[in-house]
């Protein structure tokens, strides 16, 4: 019997090594094109480990996304 949360087989976890499966977050946010701004954000969430400590990147980020919204408008 299996333990819970090895419910995958060998099969399925090489495909997912052979398969690169786009996360629909990162997929939305290349569709808005403020994958940069985002990108700059996230690497200073690792970095700092406090958004407060990130707020240019905060707002250049939320810019880039209330233009992408106004455009759609």
């Amino acid at each position: 019997m299996a333990r819970p949360g090895h419910g995958r087989n060998r099969r399925s976890l090489e495909e997912d090594e052979d398969e690169e499966v786009e996360d629909p977050v990162d997929a939305m946010i290349l569709r808005t094109g403020c994958a940069v701004q985002h990108q700059e954000l996230q690497e200073c969430m690792a970095a700092r480990q406090d958004w407060r400590h990130c707020q240019p990147q905060v707002r250049a980020f939320g810019e880039c996304m209330a233009r992408r919204q106004r455009a759609e408008e």
